[in-house]
């Protein structure tokens, strides 16, 4: 239950090309396989996407999306006891995996881009994510950056969230997600992971992803050489454990394992410090 502990969100990219794992899981038998693994290491969501969200990226068809993602979501049902999150910003892809068996919609568009995966994820009684962008993943680190990212990223997540619940979906059902990388410049992605405690008056649960994320590795850089985003673990456990003090919810990862014991003793750190209140 959201709430009881910080809940591990496991990352599986069936693209060609996404910034970190591109092609790794491409093939059908290798999603399969990294899902079940991931489910074994300790995740307690598995948030599947099909169309890469890197810097830069143009964008892929709904055609493409579901040809990469619903023979992954027919071949894990029944055989994943986790729940299922599609990463879409498609009304259409989004409709075809819910009724293909995935349980949540990750939105990084925040209904900017199709508006309708609201009504959707309603007629589904779906959790609905939704993230904060500057922009598109093709424009998104051009700029210009919020003069105040705190200010923007509240005021994007507070319309979307008006977008969901006007059309039906409960409030205890939208997760918001500040977009930590989407259009921000690093500078902006630590305040934010700083003052998550302001987000979280908006009265919705929280999900952070800073996973591997290019910040990491420019604040890891070696001889003037950014860290490749396979290394930047240890990055990532620290900004996990940021977050989970700072208000969140859940946690989306691609080094399942690593970062489901860093919640857990993050978790007890909370946990001791309420007992002495």
């Amino acid at each position: 239950m959201l709430g009881e502990h910080t809940l591990v969100m496991g990352v599986l990219n069936v693209t060609p090309d996404s910034f970190s794992d591109g092609g790794k899981f491409f093939r059908l038998k290798d999603a399969l396989s990294a899902a079940l693994a991931m489910q074994r290491a300790g995740a307690d969501i598995l948030d599947v996407g099909a169309e890469s969200t890197r810097p830069g990226s143009p964008g892929t068809s709904a055609v493409e999306e579901l040809g990469r993602l619903l023979p992954v979501l027919q071949a894990l049902r029944g055989r994943l006891k986790i729940p299922v999150s599609v990463d879409t910003q498609k009304a259409s892809v989004a409709e075809a995996a819910l009724g293909a068996g995935a349980q949540m919609v990750n939105d990084i568009s925040g209904l900017k881009n199709d508006p309708r995966i609201a009504q959707v994820a309603a007629r589904f009684g779906a959790p609905l994510i939704l993230m904060h962008m500057r922009g598109t993943p093709r424009t998104m680190q051009k700029g210009p950056f919020a003069k105040n990212v705190v200010r923007d990223v509240i005021s994007g997540l507070r319309k979307s969230a008006a977008l969901a619940r006007r059309a039906g979906v409960k409030k205890s059902q939208i997760i918001l997600d500040p977009g930590i990388g989407f259009g921000k410049s690093f500078a902006q992605n630590y305040e934010l992971l700083a003052r998550l405690p302001e987000l979280a008056k908006l009265g919705h649960a929280l999900l952070v992803g800073t996973s591997r994320k290019a910040f990491l590795g420019a604040t890891l850089s070696r001889d003037g050489k950014t860290l490749p985003a396979n290394e930047r673990i240890w990055g990532t456990a620290a900004t996990v454990a940021a977050s989970i003090l700072n208000g969140a919810h859940i946690v989306r990862v691609h080094d399942v394992e690593e970062m489901a014991q860093v919640t857990r003793v993050t978790d007890g750190v909370l946990q001791g410090s309420s007992s002495r209140a």
